[in-house]
Parts: structure tokens; C-alpha cells; sequence
């Protein structure tokens, strides 16, 4: 599955030249777990995104993911790597950022 496509990486992109950090364009999720992340932003090189990640633990951050990372990775189970939720139709940082968990979001 492609993670992102071309208008998920042009928003993404403006995201980032705007240095807006509020409006998710991207949703990822690990279908073997419980990781999730909304995505906010990518830098120009292509790797560094930025927004909210849950990896399961309790608690939800904003900061960087590695893209690279994410292409990488391979659940333990079944070995099936991260997806992008092709529902997910954006929305805001501040919907999300008090919350302890993504899951099901």
C-alpha cells in the first residue's frame, strides 16, 4: 500500500513550508498492534514528518517520525507493515492532543 500519496505529501509539505502544526493530513496505524499517528507535517528531506504519535503506552506526543522507520517496520506476528487509514479525512491537532490514546480514532 502506498502510505502517501501525492496530495497527502503536497499537504504535508505546505503544512511545513506554512509551519502550520495544527491540521493533520495523514493518519498511520499499525494493524498488528496498537501504534497510531496523525501526521502533520514533512520536512523537505523527505523523512521527517511531524505530529502525534500513540505507540501504545498510555500516553499520546507531538513530535518526529521517521518515514523511513515506518516503510521499515514489520509487525511481529504476521509480519505486516504500517498502513494508512484511507478513511481518515483529517481534522485538527486539538481534537486529539488531550487524549491518552489514538485508538480508534
Amino acid at each position: 500500500m502506498l502510505l502517501i500519496t501525492k496530495a497527502i505529501q503536497a499537504k504535508l509539505e505546505k503544512n511545513y513550508s506554512d509551519n502550520n502544526d495544527k491540521d493533520i493530513a495523514l493518519k498511520l496505524f499499525n494493524p498488528e498492534g496498537a501504534a497510531t499517528w496523525l501526521i502533520t507535517q514533512i520536512e523537505p528531506n523527505g523523512d521527517i514528518m511531524w505530529g502525534l504519535a500513540d505507540l501504545g503506552f498510555g500516553c499520546v506526543e507531538y513530535g518526529t517520525i521517521s518515514l523511513r522507520e515506518i516503510k521499515a517496520f514489520r509487525g511481529r506476528r504476521f509480519g505486516l507493515p504500517i498502513e494508512r487509514d484511507k478513511s481518515f479525512r483529517g481534522g485538527k491537532i486539538s481534537d486529539f492532543e488531550n487524549r491518552t490514546s489514538l485508538a480508534g480514532c
